[in-house]
């Protein structure tokens, strides 16, 4: 007893010399940065007095010196606001350790040492300044790494300078509000689980928040992997993948990688707009900056340019001309919602087939053959005359452009091929423009005007030369990926070796008729894409150095191909879960798939297979969607069984909904997901629903929230969504609507019910009219 009444004590004072600190650090801080400020606005006085009388023409020669000045000035500018920003940052980080300062410490005595190191841990790190002793270390330094991997006992942990080895004799976690110590507790196994049962028992977020405090072993081996150039990891449904993801990403910018990564230099490609959103604080709250964030296609759009749009409802007479020119791309969600809400047709099973084909790595090999087939049969070379003589004939030019250097883009190619005709139309143009001048000499009606007419034509015979010119060096992907679908049998021709669908015959029927409406499906606009990046590149987005791919078992193989094209020499953190795959069936072999068109020389694979959003009774329920062998295990934490439950009919059936949802908020559930199976479904139920709450006083208090494609709303509330908008996502309570037989019936369907089932942190419930789905 009189033991732990003197280590609170010495926790309470040890957490008042730290608080000390950091309000003496924060003070100085606020002090520098306002000298800071008040040394910018002084420099960019002097800029303007010192540099106003010469900014005009500084790029000739004798200005030159003036640039100089400029330069000079603008540079201590810069410096300033760079060194202003910095304080700003540390002094944010200083003003949430005021908050809550750490939440860990080890104590730990490194082997041919006598003493016994506290090592404290906490988002960020604070250093004495006048002792220089680390008073708290940063979650993602390497002395760190011992609190996630290791309880008391032998432990080590990899420094910069090798591995360090000891004892931890402690291990203590700390719950600290508000700058005061509210409990701790030395952190054995058992009760490091309790307390992250405690954690798990709280309600859902409005967004994703940290797990620093909770970062398990295998997370935190997929957090700190710094030698692969490609790290894949298979994680179950609610094994926390998405935020392993996001604290990877903080652990690169804190350690870099052959150099130090800023936030621009790492890509997150997200599944939709509400996920990003979602996501969003994550960063800030680890002290970083948000990093770039992309949908794929988002991606897609940036390739392809503004000839490519989306269709819009509402056409204006200032948008027809554009519009006429325009070629329309499907979004993913848009081709997800068509095979979704087509039922078991031929329609969707084209569809369907369409995307399968169309992303494989068949597919690709097509592709690649048509590429090297574009210079030889496809680009239609013209002589080109100049002075009435053939400066290059048709068929010396296909074969300089066929010796050329074919790891140059096929683009690259033709413009050098188009600047080497121009150079040497340049190099006669004095000589004809001296035959022009002879020839309008001889005109008694330009007498007077020789030189200018002489010039005019001039022009125009270089404007024509180029425009012919061009007919066949500038290519148009667009009208090339039709010539590829424009020959049945050429097609088959490019696929000779390669297995095809069967109804192959059927896919090229539908692709023509789409093109030449100037109308692109999903799987078409991967392919165009990928034929632009193979012809003409795409340089905007050089800078990636680490790209971060969640859900990505949704995606096929040409997506993967693309993103090689994009980012060639980035390393690859990719994360998903082959049991949540819509509109397809995967299996392992997938992340193989993976490893070989991204081709990187470091590969590895890991698997996080344990969930800990889900009780333990609705991971138990979902399990009954996966197929025999799927082994998902479960944090064991109780709650309450799911229920499947029917109604005789439509009002019924709202009635019971809409209790359901009142019962939750009864519980004090901040987040309810009604999950439906398309967004045709959900808008449809949300009207019914929202004229029920409008006519039945009982309802009144329930506000609903309809979920689309482009929502990015805080998910606090009642919400209703289709189920491929929900992916990564997760609410208190999930209500699936109508598992019937109607809707719920194939092997995909019962991936569509693991992935509604599994958004539930506490409270599941399937509903239903007519027969129930024999999936379930």
């Amino acid at each position: 007893m009189e033991q732990s009444r003197r280590e609170l004590e010495f926790e309470r004072k040890h957490l008042e010399d730290t608080l000390a600190i950091v309000r003496e650090q924060l003070e100085t801080a606020r002090k520098e940065n306002e000298e800071n400020r008040e040394a910018i606005i002084a420099a960019k006085k002097e800029l303007r007095e010192n540099t106003s009388h010469s900014v005009s023409n500084l790029w000739s020669q004798e200005n030159f010196l003036d640039l100089v000045n400029l330069s000079q000035y603008a540079n201590q500018v810069t410096d300033k606001l760079s060194e202003y920003e910095q304080q700003a940052k540390r002094m944010q980080a200083l003003e949430k350790m005021l908050d809550s300062p750490y939440f860990a410490r080890i104590d730990f005595k490194f082997d041919g040492e006598s003493g016994v190191e506290k090592i404290y841990i906490g988002r960020s790190s604070l250093q004495d300044k006048q002792s220089c002793d680390m008073v708290i270390y940063d979650w993602r330094s390497p002395i760190a790494s011992v609190f996630y991997r290791f309880t008391t006992g032998r432990a080590y942990y990899d420094s910069p300078n090798g591995r360090i080895t000891g004892e931890v004799e402690l291990k203590r976690q700390y719950e600290i509000k508000g700058g005061q110590l509210e409990y701790y507790f030395d952190a054995e196994v058992q009760i490091v689980d309790e307390f992250l049962r405690k954690l798990l028992a709280q309600n859902a977020s409005s967004q994703m928040k940290t797990i620093v405090e909770t970062i398990q072993k295998e997370q935190d081996l997929v957090i700190r992997n710094m030698e692969a150039d490609l790290l894949m990891v298979q994680g179950a449904a609610g094994s926390g993948k998405t935020s392993v993801a996001l604290h990877r990403a903080a652990y690169l910018m804190y350690q870099g990688l052959a150099e130090k990564l800023n936030h621009n230099n790492i890509l997150i490609i997200s599944p939709n707009s509400l996920f990003e959103r979602y996501i969003a604080q994550v960063l800030p709250e680890l002290g970083e900056n948000q990093v770039n964030s992309l949908l794929f296609d988002e991606i897609l759009a940036m390739i392809l340019g503004s000839k490519y749009t989306q269709k819009k409802d509402t056409q204006t007479k200032d948008t027809q001309t554009k519009i006429a020119e325009s070629r329309y791309t499907q979004s993913r969600n848009e081709f997800l919602e068509a095979t979704l809400s087509a039922g078991e047709t031929v329609e969707r099973k084209i569809l369907k087939e369409s995307l399968k084909f169309k992303g494989s790595s068949q597919f690709l090999t097509i592709l690649q053959r048509f590429l090297a087939d574009i210079p030889k049969r496809w680009i239609e070379y013209e002589d080109v005359y100049y002075d009435g003589k053939v400066l290059a004939a048709r068929e010396l030019l296909k074969a300089e452009l066929l010796r050329t250097n074919r790891e140059f883009p096929l683009g690259f190619r033709l413009k050098s091929l188009e600047k080497s005709i121009l150079k040497e139309v340049q190099n006669k143009r004095v000589e004809r423009r001296e035959k022009l001048r002879e020839y309008v000499a001889n005109k008694p009606e330009h007498v007077f005007e020789v030189e200018e007419v002489a010039r005019m034509l001039s022009i125009h015979e270089s404007t024509v030369l180029v425009k012919r010119l061009k007919k066949f060096t500038e290519l148009d992907c667009f009208e090339l990926y039709k010539k590829l679908y424009s020959d049945k049998n050429y097609f088959i021709t490019l696929g000779k070796g390669l297995e095809l669908p069967d109804s192959l015959e059927e896919i090229i029927g539908q692709t023509q008729k789409g093109l030449q409406r100037k109308e692109l499906q999903y799987p078409d606009v991967l392919a165009l894409a990928y034929l632009q990046l193979k012809t003409l590149g795409y340089g905007e987005l050089k800078g990636i150095k680490q790209v971060v791919m969640d859900e990505v078992q949704d995606y096929q193989p040409i997506h993967f191909a693309i993103l090689k094209e994009l980012f060639p020499h980035a390393r690859y953190t990719v994360l998903g879960d082959i049991h949540q795959t819509i509109g397809k069936q995967e299996d392992m072999t997938f992340y193989r798939q993976i490893s070989q068109i991204l081709n990187k020389e470091n590969a590895t694979f890991v698997s996080l297979g344990k969930s800990f959003r889900c009780t333990q009774d609705i991971l138990e329920f979902s399990s009954r969607f996966l197929n025999p062998g799927a082994d998902i295990k479960s944090f064991s934490r109780k709650g309450e069984k799911p229920r499947v439950l029917s109604a005789p009919n439509q009002d019924a059936y709202d009635e019971l909904l809409l209790q359901e949802i009142d019962t939750c908020q009864g519980k004090g559930y901040q987040s309810v997901g009604i999950i439906c199976k398309t967004a045709q479904e959900a808008e449809t139920l949300y009207k019914r629903l929202l004229t029920k709450t409008r006519d039945n006083s009982r309802f009144k208090g329930i506000s609903l929230q309809l979920i689309k494609k482009d929502t990015e709303a805080e998910l606090r509330g009642v919400f209703i969504l289709p189920v491929y908008l929900s992916k990564g996502l997760e609410f208190d309570a999930v209500l699936i609507h109508q598992v019937n037989k109607e809707h719920y019936y194939s092997e995909e369907d019962k991936n569509l019910l693991y992935i509604a089932s599994t958004r539930a942190l506490h409270r599941l419930n399937l509903f239903y009219t007519g027969a129930l789905s024999p999936l379930i």
